[in-house]
């Protein structure tokens, strides 16, 4: 079926007659019932807003379950037994003690030599 221009055009016509009929029907309805011009689209922007962040989220939380397994895995590995004890290599947490780290600490920095050097002022730049 093969429509001229003037047929379109009364169809587009018809078209635009019926929507001029229905827009007050739908703007005395939304007087009627505020709910409905109001309440409803605050909702479901604010159920669809949920979801939809719910939704990026577990996709990030997954992401870091991922690393965090592999992570663990690593761990397990290094830490794994043998018949003698644990492998070689696996995490041995070093010692410390205040006092070793107080005469490092000595050693690298000499408080009793030291230059006045005078901060130079802004106007003297």
């Amino acid at each position: 079926m093969i429509m001229n221009t003037t047929q379109k055009a009364n169809l587009v016509e018809q078209d635009a007659k019926v929507f001029v009929k229905q827009a007050p029907q739908f703007k005395r309805w939304g007087r009627k019932h505020p709910f409905v011009r109001y309440g409803l689209p605050l909702i479901s922007l604010t159920v669809f807003g949920a979801v939809g962040l719910a939704h990026l989220i577990q996709g990030s939380k997954e992401v870091t379950k991922e690393k965090e397994d592999m992570e663990w895995e690593v761990v397990e590995t290094t830490k794994a037994l043998s018949r003698t004890g644990p492998v070689e290599g696996a995490y041995k947490p070093k010692k410390l003690s205040l006092e070793d780290e107080l005469k490092a600490l000595q050693q690298k920095v000499d408080i009793n030599s030291y230059d006045y050097k005078p901060i130079p002022r802004p106007s003297e730049k």
